[in-house]
């Protein structure tokens, strides 16, 4: 943040997950212990908002712009995969080799995962359908220059607003319709953070321009007649992202090798 305020001490924030039958607080603890944290908080997610991409055209988005209405709330959920749909999913999920940037990059994938090319994309439909697919991108990469020279983005604003309990769905619909937006959330934060519950990440390469956005948003909410009891903004630096590993098999073998290391 740019100023002392509740919660700041935390400087580090970052998003993780664990395959099924494993413990968010023991992989927290042990990353906590590879990167030397005092304290670490735990905060799930309760409910998805927005999750998305398209950092280069959000550039152009006009504070307040937002859809024609509320966004609809994904509840988090454990779900269960059959032995098909994980070798399907695992195919999906791995990045792509430059060599593997080619037409029908998806041929080779079918083939790795034991089944037709029909079959993979049906299996894929599927699994978007059910909303376990999140997203695709080509560009994971937020603060550094590409080959060219040009930083995508160069602010990462996290905000942060505490609504009534009860309300939270509600809160979260309004804040997520905004066409900024590339997540928002319901989070419970706790004291530390002032109860906040609702969170939200834009990005951009113009802060007073983040904070123009903010400033929208938080009208919006009095519009609405959501009452917030307070709000903040955190603003990143470095960010480097790595999809999380989801597969139990490889998540095993690499809590093996933790052990050694």
């Amino acid at each position: 943040t740019d100023t002392i305020s509740t919660g700041s001490d935390y400087k580090l924030w970052t998003t993780v997950k664990v395959p099924r039958g494993f413990s968010l607080e023991a992989h927290c603890e042990l990353l906590a212990k590879k990167v030397g944290a005092e304290r670490f908080r735990l905060m799930p997610a309760k409910g998805i908002f927005t999750l998305g991409v398209g950092h280069v055209r959000r550039k152009t988005i006009e504070p307040g712009s937002k859809a024609d209405k509320p966004a609809r709330m994904n509840p988090v959920q454990m779900v269960n995969l059959n032995e098909g749909e994980w070798d399907v999913l695992l195919a999906l999920k791995r990045e792509f080799a430059p060599e593997e940037i080619r037409p029908s990059p998806w041929v080779a994938r079918a083939k790795e995962a034991g089944v037709s090319g029909e079959q993979f994309f049906r299996i894929a439909e599927e699994l978007n359908a059910r909303k376990i697919i999140g997203r695709f991108s080509t560009f994971l990469e937020h603060v550094k220059p590409s080959a060219g020279g040009v930083r995508v983005t160069r602010f990462n604003a996290l905000f942060h607003w505490a609504v009534p309990h009860g309300r939270e769905i509600e809160a979260g619909g309004e804040v997520g319709r905004h066409h900024i937006l590339t997540h928002c959330y319901w989070r419970e934060a706790g004291p530390e953070f002032k109860n906040v519950n609702i969170m939200a990440v834009a990005h951009g390469t113009d802060k007073q321009l983040l904070l123009d956005h903010k400033a929208a948003i938080d009208r919006h909410l009095r519009a609405c007649s959501i009452p917030v009891s307070y709000t903040n903004v955190f603003w990143g630096g470095r960010s480097e992202i790595k999809p999380s590993e989801i597969s139990p098999h490889i998540y095993r073998d690499w809590l093996a090798h933790q052990s050694k290391s």
